[in-house]
């Protein structure tokens, strides 16, 4: 067999990328590299979908649990922590299989984003902002500045507006001039996209939502919330997380935090499709396929991965 190189396994929520990578971390003799943020945190389970222990088949997994939801998920933190994972596996001779969807995460990861400096005057000034005038000031002082940056965030994401201003003031250049550019991606990495027709992927994204509130959701936030998830930054604002939060403090009934639960995942999965499409590096696969992983290796066979001696 050729020496391993990594597979990342990128794409949409709910297209199956975690049992693809199961599948390839067998064939290949691999270990699991999350790149979900909201599974580095320590008791989101159900509604992030991860994975239990028992359902790893006996396969190391790296970058789960590994924060307290009263901590701050920051993609270059993760940059450094799963890289050292993933050099570990190289060394050790296994083929490190990462596997998830969060965007600025993977683009971290394998292109080296190298992130601007910090400057906590600025950051005090801009989060006061949002503090006293909301984020619709933010987003509107962002779009004066910006469009660009400004049309690409959520405009609901206040901390991430933030940190766009301040990159902006510190550098004096627009946000996206701090990205790194498309190259070869870090470490010779290839990289697998999972998607599914897009009713398809709506009516799974329905299913796994129904699920994810009848196997206990609601009884996650509420343990979470005894253990400081209100006072957290990233961990709140999470798909599921936010919406029971809501529901919690009386904003609407449990069914329309289900329904507004779908209603936001559904437009995640648009925004990571338009993110993941644009990097024509990724080979794409039907994650409905049923040899996916014959599939997946005969794709990458050509540039020396296989999971054939």
């Amino acid at each position: 067999m050729t020496e391993h190189v990594p597979i990342a396994v990128v794409g949409p929520t709910g297209t199956g990328k975690s049992d693809l990578a199961l599948d390839l971390a067998e064939r290949l003799g691999g270990e699991i590299v999350n790149i979900d943020a909201m599974q580095l945190y320590r008791g989101m389970d159900i509604g992030t979908a991860k994975l239990a222990p028992d359902e790893w088949r006996g396969i190391p997994h790296h970058q789960l649990d590994v924060l307290d939801v009263t901590e701050t998920a920051t993609v270059a933190n993760y940059q450094k922590a799963a890289a050292r994972d993933v050099e570990a596996i190289l060394g050790r001779g296994a083929a490190p299989i990462i596997v998830g969807g969060s965007m600025m995460y993977v683009q971290a990861l394998l292109d080296e984003w190298s992130f601007p400096a910090t400057d906590a005057a600025i950051r005090a000034r801009w989060e006061e902002v949002l503090a006293e005038r909301g984020v619709a000031a933010v987003h509107e002082e962002l779009s004066r500045v910006d469009p660009e940056a400004a049309a690409s965030i959520l405009p609901t994401d206040g901390r991430r507006l933030v940190r766009a201003l301040e990159v902006v003031e510190i550098t004096g250049r627009p946000f996206a001039a701090s990205a790194p550019r498309i190259g070869k991606p870090r470490w010779g990495t290839r990289i697998v996209g999972v998607d599914r027709d897009t009713a398809e992927l709506d009516e799974r994204i329905n299913r796994r939502t129904r699920l994810m509130f009848e196997r206990g959701l609601v009884d996650e936030v509420r343990g979470l919330i005894e253990v400081g998830l209100r006072e957290g930054v990233t961990a709140p604002r999470a798909i599921g997380y936010a919406q029971v939060l809501a529901w919690v403090d009386g904003e609407y009934d449990l069914g329309e935090a289900q329904e507004r639960t779908f209603i936001g995942t559904r437009r995640y999965v648009r925004r990571q499709r338009s993110w993941f499409r644009r990097d024509a590096r990724i080979r794409w696969v039907d994650g409905g396929a049923a040899d996916l992983v014959d599939i997946v290796d005969r794709a990458l066979a050509d540039v020396g991965v296989s999971g054939h001696s």
